[in-house]
């Protein structure tokens, strides 16, 4: 949907917020969440900042969800092979 001077929302990172959420990291999930759902709302009411503004929140809490996934996980990993090596002596 485009409003009356033919411009786009910004994207709304809907999508990857609820996959970081239900795949990463919660708290950091729903915040991109909350951000996201702000993003066309604001638009389609004229408010072209708060919604680009609401984008890229969206965006660094969707990245910020899936950075600690990651970091958690090879965390994990490493954890689990110094167990594993120091089992062994």
């Amino acid at each position: 949907m485009e409003n009356l001077n033919n411009q786009r929302p910004p994207k709304t990172w809907l999508v990857e917020s609820i996959l970081s959420t239900v795949l990463c990291c919660l708290p950091f999930g729903i915040a991109g969440i909350v951000n996201a759902a702000k993003v066309e709302s604001r638009f389609y009411a004229g408010d072209i900042e708060g919604a680009e503004r609401a984008s890229k929140e969206a965006k660094k809490w969707t990245i910020v969800s899936a950075v600690v996934a990651v970091s958690f996980a090879f965390l994990y990993v490493i954890l689990i092979v110094i167990g594993v090596a120091s089992s062994q002596f």
